[in-house]
């Protein structure tokens, strides 16, 4: 069988190291996010879950379905299915001040505020109240229904703490009741390889947001885990190759 990596261009500049991984282990050719030809299975990295949707009427297998790149990629929806399902949040929709005020499709830390003072809400951000330990969060990989690793993410000098706007990161241990709360959030979801993130209130783990195409970055440097050779023998069972 032959499946299809689908990368938008700008990210697949910034992923060499992956997709040449995905090449080495499965018979997949990189293609944008314009493609719509033949394929036996597809790898969809773009965040567009209307690609995943598009294979999937004609019967095709996609990684991550299209279901969970819809929750995962609109954190207001994302949230209020969380709350609705039992899962804290930290309280969306918030009037006070301080606010983080996030962009409803955004990811990285790109277009995340901390607002000192109460604005009229706008279209496309959700409004969140703080946490009250700010500057670090714990992310945890999972792949077919399984934990991989997790790592903390701290800064000294932001509230926000992403690896990629300079936060630093160290391998973190999940306690049992970590696990369980990560397994009862991956329970709700339907997925192949995804990123939760927590951050951190009143002592413990509080949910953040999903990560459809999660990066690997932080698991290379810091563990001798190669994950997407893990998911690359997933996506081989999954097929049955």
């Amino acid at each position: 069988m032959s499946g299809v990596l689908i990368y938008t261009n700008k990210e697949a500049k910034r992923n060499r190291f992956s997709i040449e991984k995905f090449i080495q282990k499965l018979d997949v050719k990189l293609v944008d996010e314009n493609y719509r030809g033949d394929a036996d299975f597809v790898i969809n990295r773009t965040n567009d879950y209307k690609i995943a949707e598009y294979y999937e009427s004609r019967g095709i297998r996609v990684f991550n379905p299209s279901s969970l790149s819809k929750i995962a990629n609109d954190k207001q929806k994302c949230y209020e299915f969380m709350k609705e399902n039992g899962i804290e949040i930290m309280p969306i929709n918030y009037k006070g001040v301080p606010a983080v005020k996030k962009k409803i499709d955004g990811h990285g830390g790109i277009d995340v505020y901390m607002l000192d003072k109460a604005e009229p809400f706008e279209d496309g951000y959700v409004y969140q109240k703080p946490c009250d330990t700010l500057g670090r969060d714990v992310r945890v990989w999972l792949i077919g229904g399984k934990i991989i690793a997790s790592i903390l993410r701290s800064s000294d000098t932001d509230f926000r703490s992403n690896f990629c706007l300079g936060g630093k990161a160290s391998e973190y241990t999940l306690t049992d009741d970590d696990r369980a709360l990560v397994y009862k959030i991956a329970d709700l979801l339907d997925y192949d390889y995804i990123g939760i993130d927590f951050i951190f209130n009143n002592g413990r783990l509080v949910f953040n947001e999903i990560e459809d195409t999660v990066g690997a970055r932080m698991i290379y440097s810091l563990t001798d885990i190669d994950i997407i050779s893990l998911y690359c023998d997933y996506i081989k069972e999954e097929l049955s190759l």
